[in-house]
């Protein structure tokens, strides 16, 4: 009897490739090759690992993987690698400053990336995720995460509880 990821990685009907441009390229069971694919997760803050999509440049979904582990090494690295660059998250470990407590305000930031500055536009760009963990959307577009309000400092604490 085979296991569900054994019989998962007999099932890869393409192949996956990294292009010297960066981009990747899906190969389907036809041999067609699609330039420009994005990988994509269904869940990305509850189950990274599961249900991830290969994207065309057009938005249409070439292929769905149910679990990222069930993939050969090879191509499980390039998916992971791939989703690294996309997924870049920084964790919020204190809060330096705050322009103003009314939005759009500047805000002063250590993270597990080094210190930055983004413009929080309002404060539905805070998000709660579960009782004490938070998402913060800077306007640039990145994501910051706060893993545990009830870690960061005092004075982190207080700053931040002016936005919430």
């Amino acid at each position: 009897m085979t296991s569900h990821a054994e019989s998962a990685k007999a099932d890869v009907s393409f192949q996956l490739q990294r292009l010297a441009t960066g981009q990747l390229v899906l190969t389907d069971a036809n041999g067609q090759a699609h330039a420009g694919v994005v990988p994509v997760r269904a869940f990305p803050l509850a189950a990274p690992d599961e249900g991830i999509s290969l994207v065309s440049t057009e938005g249409h979904e070439l292929a769905w993987i149910e679990h990222l582990q069930a993939l050969p090494v090879a191509m499980r690295t390039l998916l992971q690698e791939e989703l690294a660059l996309r997924d870049f998250v920084p964790e919020i470990s204190r809060l330096q400053s705050v322009s103003t407590f009314g939005t759009p305000s500047v805000w002063t930031v250590d993270t597990d990336r080094g210190v930055t500055s983004f413009i929080l536009k309002g404060e539905e760009d805070i998000r709660r995720l579960g009782r004490n963990a938070l998402l913060i959307a800077g306007s640039e577009g990145v994501q910051y995460s706060v893993r545990d309000m009830t870690a960061l400092d005092r004075a982190s604490r207080r700053l931040l509880e002016r936005f919430l």
